[in-house]
C-alpha cells in the first residue's frame, strides 16, 4: 500500500464545496467504527454524544492570516501574486513565499502592495532576497508590523480547488470560532463546523479541551508527485503542545479516556510528540511527519476530519485509523449519500 494510486478515488465535481453551510453546525457526519468499517451518518450537532467525561478534545487554535498578497514590481509595474508560507525569524519581516509569474523575479526586486482593501492610504513594500532551489522566495517587508499589513492589504487563501477567489463572508467562515494564533495560511477545517453552543455542550459533559497550535502551511495542498509514497518529501509546520495541555491529554490516557483530536493538523502534533507507551510529551517545533499504513496512531484514538482529495498525505494519515479499504469504502458510501467534500464540506468522525 505504498502506491499512491491505492489512495486514489473518484468524486463527481459538484460534490465538492465551493461554499459553506449557511449554518457552521448544520454539515452531516459520517461515523465510522474504526474496527467493523461500519457507518451511519448523523448531523454534526450530534458529535457530544461520542463523548464522556473521561474523554479529552483536542483542537488546533492556529488563526488564519490573509497570507494572498498583490502587488506591482517597481519600475515596470507588472503586476505578481505572493502567497506567503512562515516568517523566518522573530521580528516576523522575513517570510518564505511564493511568488507568480516568479521566472523573472530576482533578488533586490521591490514589489509595491495594492490595497485590495482599501483600507490605507500608506504605501507598503516589501524586498525579494532570494530563491531557494525548491522554488519558494525569501522576501522582507519593510515595515516593522507585517502583522497588520498583511491584515490589511491580504486576502484570506482559499484552497485552489474551490476555483473562486475570496468573498467577504470567507473572513469569518474560514476561520474556527476558537482561532487565536497567528500564522496558519490555511485553516484546520475539521474544527470550521464548531459552534460555541456546541463547545459549551462538550465542556458541560464534563469533557477536558486541551489546546494546541499548528500553523498550517501551504504545502497541505502540495500533491504526492512520486509513484512510491515512501520517496514523497513532506512540509513541515510550526507547533506548539503546552506542558499543561500535554497533562490533560496523558492525565486522560492514564484513566483509560480516550482523546478526540479535532482534524488531522492537531493529529500530525500529537503523533509527532507521541512516546512508545501512548502519552505525549510538551513541545515546540517544527514537525515533518508522514503519517500512512500500516502506522497506527499512538496517542489519538477518535479522530474528526473533513474529506480529503485523492492521493493526498491526508488521505493517507486518516487511512492509518481505520485501514485503506475501510476509509476508500467509507468515501463511497460519503458520495453515494451526496456528502459535501473537502474544505468547506461535510465531516468524518473515526470512533
Amino acid at each position: 500500500m505504498h502506491n499512491v494510486n491505492d489512495y486514489d478515488y473518484f468524486l463527481p465535481e459538484d460534490l465538492i464545496a465551493a461554499y459553506p453551510c449557511d449554518k457552521r453546525d448544520e454539515s452531516r457526519m459520517l461515523i465510522l467504527d474504526r474496527n467493523s468499517g461500519e457507518t451511519k451518518i448523523k448531523p454534526f450537532s450530534s458529535i457530544a454524544e461520542y463523548l464522556t467525561p473521561e474523554d479529552c478534545f483536542v483542537i488546533n487554535n492556529t488563526k488564519v492570516i490573509k497570507a494572498r498578497l498583490f502587488g506591482f514590481k517597481e519600475g515596470i509595474g507588472a503586476k505578481i501574486e505572493s502567497m506567503l508560507i512562515s516568517p523566518l525569524d522573530a521580528t516576523n519581516k522575513k517570510w518564505s513565499c511564493f511568488i507568480k509569474p516568479g521566472k523573472r523575479v530576482k533578488t533586490g526586486t521591490r514589489v509595491k502592495l495594492i490595497d485590495v482593501n482599501c483600507n490605507s492610504g500608506v504605501e507598503e513594500w516589501y524586498t525579494v532576497l532570494g530563491k531557494s532551489k525548491e522554488g519558494s522566495f525569501e522576501i522582507i517587508f519593510d515595515s516593522d508590523d507585517v502583522y497588520n499589513v498583511i491584515d490589511e492589504y491580504g486576502s484570506i487563501p482559499l484552497p485552489p480547488y474551490l476555483k473562486r477567489e475570496a468573498e467577504p463572508e470567507d473572513i469569518e467562515r474560514y476561520q474556527t470560532v476558537y482561532s487565536k494564533e497567528l500564522g496558519a495560511v490555511a485553516a484546520p477545517t475539521a474544527g470550521l463546523h464548531f459552534t460555541p453552543k456546541i463547545l459549551k455542550e462538550i465542556e458541560a459533559k464534563g469533557v477536558k479541551v486541551a489546546e494546541l497550535t499548528l500553523h498550517v502551511g501551504a504545502g497541505t495542498f502540495q500533491p504526492v508527485s512520486v509513484d512510491n509514497i515512501l520517496e514523497h518529501k513532506m512540509h513541515s509546520e510550526q507547533y506548539l503542545l503546552s506542558k499543561g495541555s500535554a497533562n490533560i491529554i496523558n492525565e486522560i490516557k492514564k484513566r483509560g479516556g480516550k482523546v478526540l483530536a479535532v482534524g488531522t493538523t492537531t493529529t500530525r502534533v500529537l503523533e509527532t510528540l507521541a512516546t512508545e507507551d501512548g502519552f505525549v510529551k510538551e513541545g515546540t517545533g517544527w514537525t515533518e511527519i508522514f503519517l500512512y499504513p500500516p502506522y497506527k496512531p499512538k496517542v489519538v484514538d477518535m479522530l474528526l476530519t473533513n474529506f480529503h482529495l485523492p492521493k493526498s498525505t491526508l488521505l493517507m494519515l486518516v487511512s492509518t485509523f481505520a485501514g485503506r479499504d475501510n476509509i476508500l469504502k467509507a468515501y463511497q458510501k460519503a458520495i453515494e449519500a451526496r456528502f459535501r467534500f473537502y474544505s468547506y464540506g461535510d465531516c468524518m468522525l473515526l470512533v
